[in-house]
């Protein structure tokens, strides 16, 4: 099994590195080959959903969620 790791930027994508596969609602497969790593929107803007294209930077959207301490993977189930 590969290590996946997702990462939140404040104010931006997921940054999502690692082997994964990525599929839309009816299952079919965005082709990610060669990309290191996959920016995903959060904003809800971007032309190439669900891929970041940095309009959050324009649109001055804003995302600044934190762990906190003490949370762990059974919390968020």
């Amino acid at each position: 099994m590969s290590d996946v790791t997702i990462r939140c930027r404040k104010d931006g994508p997921l940054i999502v590195t690692g082997d994964v596969t990525l599929t839309d609602h009816d299952g079919n497969v965005y082709d990610t080959s060669g990309r290191e790593n996959i920016a995903l929107c959060r904003c809800g803007e971007a032309k190439i959903r669900p891929f970041c294209d940095g309009t959050h930077r324009r649109t001055g959207w804003e995302a600044s969620e934190t762990t906190s301490q003490g949370s762990s993977d059974d919390d968020a189930q």
